[in-house]
């Protein structure tokens, strides 16, 4: 018999992410969603709460620093030991669903947990755990040349006595300027492909690194997205992640490991801003008269209620899926397939929920008397960054059909 129960523990720091989404994000949302660009104040109460929690062993609530990936050789035997484990991995993905649920923009705001955190926790030694196990890490991946092909990386770092230097210029920076370090991904050695791309901790205040400038976008306008130049940026030579060893035959496995961790993360936003549109929708729907029945077929019900139905479908599956993958990444399985399975599911039944609900509510779903065309406009990020809908659903597919990245394109 498969539980799908959470435990305890898990409850209640779900139900404390809960809280915040309920008692400081939901009623800030508004605010900074039409002030762009201000740094939300409310959050340094976070950065001083989370800081407590961390150091005190319990969980964290913003939750984006997750754990160890699947295929980590470390706690493998305790693992072994102790059956089933739900770690690091379950609880930031629930945390980031939760607090998502109150605004998506302020929960990859909150001090201390930026998507970076999620990286160097995936390909980290253990050295650079304890080093970097407190900072507040962005993540750098994109260029102006390429979005979701990673492999296409051109930033790059050469060894230069005991520091890289790195030059190049990286793109939609989430928290780019309010983070205190930056993963940038670089090539050491271009002649030699995606092998030679690894992942470095950039401190703020390395020299050579600038912002150029902010964003001006359609969702998560609490959330500051910035480009970033590199320009001889000098770093400590034990600032790259893992391994500076180049192996052609493993390519760039090491880098790519930060998306099974952070993949599940993202799709649990997306399930987070789903359930809030349906619990909306279903307010609205309530007060205009119309019953969502449980028991009648939906084909013999109103229409917007055997669409709520259809909605509500979507959003368990999508739920399910981020769970799963979550899951595997805490029991050391390899979890590649089932954390883009997740993604694209939930990034899909975000903007569908959301933009549907907006639609239903009508007059009120299009105007800014709820949150709801918020909620579709933040959905839509979703869906794109951490890799497209249309990458995710290659990667599944070269997955399932056994198919390597040359031969399905």
């Amino acid at each position: 018999m498969i539980n799908l129960e959470l435990p305890k523990k898990l409850r209640a720091s779900a139900n404390q992410a809960h809280q915040v989404a309920s008692e400081i994000f939901r009623p800030i949302s508004r605010k900074y969603d039409l002030g762009e660009h201000d740094y939300p104040v409310e959050l340094d109460t976070m950065a001083a709460m989370v800081e407590g929690l961390a150091d005190s062993g319990t969980q964290k609530i913003g939750g984006a620093a997750g754990g160890r990936a699947a295929g980590s050789e470390s706690d493998d035997h305790a693992t072994e030991l102790l059956g089933n484990t739900n770690g690091g991995n379950m609880s930031a993905l629930l945390n980031a669903l939760e607090t998502s649920w109150g605004d998506v923009g302020l929960m990859l705001s909150i001090p201390y947990q930026g998507l970076g955190n999620a990286a160097i926790a995936a390909v980290a030694t253990d050295e650079q755990l304890e080093r970097f196990g407190k900072v507040w890490a962005s993540m750098a991946i994109t260029e102006p040349s390429f979005g979701s092909d990673s492999a296409a990386v051109t930033t790059t770092a050469v060894l230069d006595g005991d520091e890289w230097v790195l030059n190049g210029e990286k793109i939609f920076v989430t928290a780019g300027q309010r983070s205190t370090h930056i993963v940038v991904w670089a090539s050491v050695d271009r002649s030699l492909g995606r092998a030679a791309i690894k992942s470095f901790v950039v401190p703020r205040d390395a020299p050579g690194l600038s912002v150029a400038r902010l964003e001006h976008k359609l969702g998560i306008k609490a959330s500051d997205t910035a480009v970033l130049l590199l320009q001889d940026c000098r770093i400590p030579k034990d600032n790259i992640l893992g391994s500076p060893e180049v192996n052609v035959e493993k390519g760039f496995a090491g880098v790519m490991q930060t998306f099974d961790n952070t993949r599940p993360l993202v799709a649990a936003m997306a399930v987070g801003v789903a359930r809030a549109a349906l619990e909306e929708l279903r307010a609205i729907l309530t007060d205009a008269g119309v019953e969502i029945s449980y028991d009648t077929p939906a084909n013999n019900q109103h229409a917007a209620a055997a669409e709520f139905l259809r909605m509500e479908a979507d959003y368990e599956s999508a739920y399910l899926l981020s769970l799963r993958a979550a899951w595997m990444a805490d029991n050391k399985k390899p979890n590649s397939l089932e954390a883009s399975m997740s993604k694209a599911k939930a990034g899909r039944t975000g903007t569908d929920v959301s933009l549907k609900a907006v639609e239903l509510a009508g007059a009120i779903g299009y105007s800014q008397r709820t949150l709801l065309e918020k909620w579709g406009r933040d959905s839509k990020i979703l869906d794109i960054f951490e890799g497209t809908q249309q990458i995710q659903q290659l990667i599944v597919a070269r997955r399932v059909l056994g198919k390597t990245s040359a031969e399905l394109k």
